[in-house]
């Protein structure tokens, strides 16, 4: 039976709450995690004076049952178990995770996925800005695993992302891949404006209509039309896990354009062929 954590108050103080991660609670009894330090606002309290808790944390698995759109960094540096929220989860949601998963029946707020090396978040609603992006003065965003975003995410999705997949279900906002230096982005939906700005190398799909699809800066160059085989893989992939995408996209063809060339210039952005 997993760990059961409901919210005992509905004030509005933000709470910081990175101790709620199943890897760190799975050697402790009940009793022991209610003394477990969070911020609310700015004190620091024990963990059951925040959250009522219940069920056994041994198996490493953490279910979070209300609203916790108001408490920051669950899952934070996490490296394994797994995570299901049912409702809204707050900022830092999995930053700097290095395994296991987190699964959002709801929304997320800011910077899901910030920095994280490994694992899978996935949010079956909306997600803020700079998901899998970088925190700022920081060399680089996401260096690993995969973000999964079935409605629309924010401003700065993957900004300065290394390595990894972000894939969103419907729209993102300006600056999409903003300074990326590798890694994919996958988009059914509209795009705000400067996609790829900035970026070195990596990999934005446009998978939505040509309305929808990305008008490009003048630092982007047509480079060919061709049918990545790449895409079909991980497109197979998001299929398992319930994230839906145009098929045609399997097996249909891209315009590529390669920039930034203000940058390295090497990334590519991948306009869907309709």
């Amino acid at each position: 039976m997993a760990l059961t954590v409901r919210p005992n108050t509905d004030d509005t103080l933000p709470l910081e709450a990175e101790v709620l991660r199943p890897d760190l609670m799975a050697a402790s009894s009940t009793a022991e995690l209610g003394k477990l330090p969070v911020y609310h606002g700015n004190r620091q309290r024990p963990l059951d004076a925040c959250f009522n808790l219940s069920g056994d944390p041994s198996d490493g698995c953490l279910l979070l049952e209300g609203d916790f759109s108001r408490v920051k960094s669950i899952g934070q540096s996490m490296e394994s178990g797994q995570i299901t929220i049912h409702g809204n989860a707050g900022m830092h949601l999995g930053a700097e995770m290095r395994g296991g998963s987190i699964r959002v029946h709801g929304d997320a707020g800011d910077w899901v996925g910030a920095e994280m090396r490994g694992g899978s978040v996935h949010i079956h609603g909306n997600a803020g800005h700079l998901a899998g992006g970088s925190y700022r003065g920081s060399r680089a965003g996401m260096r690993g695993g995969i973000i999964v975003i079935d409605g629309n995410g924010g401003n700065e999705i993957g900004c300065g992302m290394r390595r990894g997949l972000i894939a969103v279900g419907k729209g993102v906002g300006d600056f999409a891949g903003f300074n990326m230096i590798a890694g994919s982005i996958i988009v059914c939906g509209r795009f705000g404006i400067r996609c790829g700005a900035g970026m070195q190398r990596g990999t934005i799909v446009a998978l939505g209509q040509r309305h929808d699809q990305p008008v490009l800066l003048s630092s982007f160059r047509y480079a060919c039309t061709y049918r990545p085989q790449f895409l079909g893989l991980y497109l197979r992939k998001l299929a398992a896990w319930g994230f839906a995408a145009d098929p045609q996209a399997v097996s249909g063809s891209f315009d590529r354009f390669s920039g930034d060339l203000v940058a390295l210039g090497k990334g590519e952005v991948l306009l869907m062929d309709h």
